[in-house]
């Protein structure tokens, strides 16, 4: 009888020979196969029934075995632009749980930045020129006010690591009821409006969905202080860019620190390049070396639970799109 087919879709060399011996091990019924080939994706695709990472979506029609994705990344947005993926029966599990250490010190690092100033001293070390701030010009994070849009696991880290520098944590969650370690106060997002005048911070880790699209646009960045700055490690399209250049242009805010934008790579006319109070990184806050090691980690443990037969870690609701 031929043997299901447990596929993983990843970029070769993330998984050594022990990693591909393990699996084989464990799922001693299945055949691994690693392929990110569309073609032969395509001639294997009516026995697949476990993959690793992703697959061509338009091919869902044909996977009619398929029981369980897992994917090597936590972000499932894609589920807003396959919407026969949500229909499909499969589950959907992320590798949520690889990235609060590596996002949460980018965090920080972009905070801590934007504080002292780095970029400008940058800018001035490449020009031979000593420049020192003004004494105001530079502040603590210690005694601040941080808003935190989206409370998974990224934003508790992010929530422990500020109440250890002092920092007051707002958390903004679609359950407000569900607390967090290092949040003094839960608000839901219809409440985000009425924090925003508090926060010294914004910091947005929450996913994109099609409530959290545009969520910050200008009523919001108006309703911050001048002085605050705005940090994106979610996804760009959270932040209505438009309106976060003219925030950042007119002095609606201080900065803002962005790992993500709306078009990726940003596009080189992009005035977001050319400004002083900006920071932008390309999209690799959950970049670590310890990445494959975690994520495998989390495969491992879900392939032991689904094959026999127990509730798997971190599955997505595929209607929500987290």
């Amino acid at each position: 009888m031929t043997k299901p087919i447990l596929l993983l879709a990843l970029e070769e060399g993330r998984l050594s020979e022990q990693h591909l011996a393990r699996l084989r091990e464990l799922a001693p019924g299945y055949e691994v196969i690693q392929s990110r080939d569309e073609t032969e994706i395509r001639a294997l695709i009516h026995r697949i029934e476990i993959v690793v990472g992703d697959i061509p979506w338009e091919l869902l029609g044909e996977a009619s075995r398929l029981r369980w994705v897992q994917l090597w990344g936590a972000g499932a947005d894609w589920l807003m632009r396959y919407p026969e993926a949500a229909r499909h029966p499969f589950i959907l599990t992320n590798a949520s749980g690889v990235h609060p250490i590596p996002i949460s010190e980018h965090i920080f690092a972009l905070l801590l930045a934007l504080a002292r100033r780095l970029p400008q001293a940058f800018r001035a070390q490449q020009a031979h020129r000593w420049e020192s701030p003004d004494w105001d010009d530079v502040f603590e994070l210690a005694g601040k006010t941080l808003v935190l849009v989206g409370v998974g696991a990224i934003g508790e880290r992010t929530a422990q690591v500020a109440r250890a520098l002092g920092m007051a944590v707002v958390g903004v969650r679609r359950d407000p009821t569900r607390p967090a370690a290092g949040v003094e106060r839960m608000v839901s997002p219809d409440q985000l409006l009425d924090v925003l005048p508090e926060a010294d911070f914004v910091v947005i880790t929450a996913p994109l969905t099609p409530e959290t699209r545009g969520l910050i646009g200008r009523e919001a960045l108006r309703a911050m202080k001048p002085t605050a700055c705005i940090v994106n490690i979610g996804r760009g399209a959270i932040i209505q860019e438009e309106a976060l250049i003219q925030a950042l242009q007119e002095g609606w805010i201080r900065g803002a620190g962005l790992d993500v934008v709306a078009t990726e790579p940003l596009p080189a006319d992009s005035p977001l390049w050319d400004m002083e109070n900006v920071i932008i990184t390309a999209h690799y806050a959950g970049k670590t070396p310890c990445y494959d090691e975690r994520a495998f980690a989390i495969l491992e443990d879900n392939l032991q639970r689904f094959l026999a037969g127990q509730p798997l870690r971190n599955v997505v609701d595929k209607q929500a799109g987290y």
